[in-house]
C-alpha cells in the first residue's frame, strides 16, 4: 500500500496498517506533516491534545489546547517510535492502474501497489488576490514569524483564523497593522478565545480596519484598497495575504477520479469504506470535502483510517 501524504491523517492510516500486518510506504513531498510545519510559530489549536491523537498515543500537551511546537513534537514521537516508513521531500507525480494495482510514480522512482490512499490535506494551494503586483516579494500568502514584520507596516488581508492570528501578533511585536476584509465582520469561525482581543484591538483603532473593502494593487512602498468610501492608498512594506488555502483536485482529476460539478468540487468515494470510483485508491482526511475545507479536521478524519484498512483487510 502506498499512502500519499505525511500529514497526521497519513500517518494514522500507516499505523492502522502495521496493526494489521499490511506492507505500506509514505510519501510526502515535503517535511514530516509539513502543512503543520508551515502553520504559523505561536499557532495554538482550536482542538484539545487528545483530539489529535493518532494510534492510541497519548498526546501530552502543556496547556488545555496544545501549540504548534507541540504537534510537530507529537507527531515527529510517534513517527519515531512506531517506526513509521516514510520517503521525504518525494513528490508524486502519477498513479497509474497496472496488472497489479497501481504504478506509482514520483519525481525520485517508480512503485507499484494494490492499493493507495490519497491524503494530501489542503494547504498546499493559496487562493490568490489575481491583482498587479501579487507577484512582488512583499507578498506572503504564509505567515510565519511576528518578529520578522516588528516596526513595519503591515496590512493583513482577510478575518480568518490566519488572518486574525497574523494582525495581532504582529502588532504586538510593534507593526503598524491595518487588516483588510471583504466582509463586514470578522469571521464567525475565529477560535472564540481570540475574536473578542481582535474586535477590540479594532475598536480602540490599535488595528486598523476596512470592512466591505479589497486590495486594487500592490507597490513597492504603496497599496490600493477599494473601500465603501473610495479608493485610498496606504504606505506599506508588507502584505500579508490570509485568504486560506485549496487542496490539490488538479491531481485527483489527473489520476481519474471523479469530483461533483459544483462549487465544492466534492471527490466522489464511499462513505463507508473511502474507495473511490478507481477500485483499490481510497482517500483519506481533508481532501474528502473538496473545496469544503472546514468540513473535515484532524479529529474528525482519524476514523477514516480504519474504515480504509478495514475494508483493504477484508477483501485481502
Amino acid at each position: 500500500m502506498i499512502i500519499i501524504g505525511g500529514g497526521p491523517i497519513g500517518i494514522a492510516c500507516a499505523l492502522e496498517a502495521k496493526k494489521r500486518g499490511i506492507d505500506y510506504l509514505i510519501i510526502e513531498k515535503g517535511a514530516l506533516v509539513n502543512s503543520l510545519f508551515y502553520y504559523p510559530v505561536n499557532m495554538t489549536f482550536f482542538s484539545t491534545s487528545e483530539r489529535l491523537e493518532i494510534g492510541e498515543v497519548p498526546f501530552i500537551s502543556n496547556n488545555p489546547k496544545p501549540t504548534r511546537s507541540e504537534a510537530l513534537e507529537y507527531y515527529r514521537r510517534v513517527t519515531a517510535d512506531k517506526k513509521i516508513n516514510i520517503h521525504l521531500f518525494e513528490k508524486v507525480d502519477s498513479i497509474v492502474p497496472n496488472e497489479k494495482g497501481h504504478t506509482v510514480t514520483t519525481n525520485i522512482e517508480n512503485y507499484t501497489a494494490e492499493n493507495v490512499i490519497i491524503a494530501t490535506g489542503f494547504y498546499d494551494i493559496p487562493y490568490l488576490l489575481n491583482i498587479p503586483g501579487e507577484a512582488l516579494p512583499k507578498v506572503k500568502h504564509y505567515y510565519d514569524d511576528p518578529h520578522f514584520y516588528a516596526f513595519q507596516k503591515v496590512v493583513v488581508v482577510g478575518a480568518s483564523n490566519s488572518a486574525v492570528d497574523a494582525a495581532l501578533e504582529t502588532w504586538r511585536k510593534g507593526a503598524d497593522v491595518t487588516m483588510v476584509v471583504r466582509q463586514n465582520e470578522i469571521g464567525p469561525r475565529v477560535k472564540y478565545w481570540v475574536k473578542p482581543d481582535i474586535e477590540n484591538r479594532i475598536k480602540e483603532g490599535s488595528i486598523k480596519a476596512f470592512f466591505n473593502s479589497r486590495l486594487l494593487k500592490i507597490e513597492e512602498k504603496s497599496v490600493e484598497v477599494q473601500t465603501p468610501d473610495g479608493i485610498i492608498t496606504l504606505q506599506n512594506d508588507w502584505v500579508l495575504a490570509m485568504t486560506g488555502y485549496q487542496p490539490n483536485l488538479q491531481f485527483l482529476e489527473k489520476t481519474g477520479i471523479q469530483l461533483s460539478n459544483d462549487t465544492v468540487r466534492k471527490p466522489f468515494y464511499n462513505e463507508d469504506t473511502h474507495e473511490t470510483n478507481i477500485k483499490n485508491i481510497y482517500l483519506a482526511g481533508v481532501i474528502c470535502g473538496g473545496m469544503n475545507t472546514h468540513r473535515l479536521f484532524i479529529e474528525n478524519s482519524r476514523e477514516h483510517a480504519m474504515k480504509i484498512l478495514e475494508n483493504i483487510s477484508t477483501e485481502n
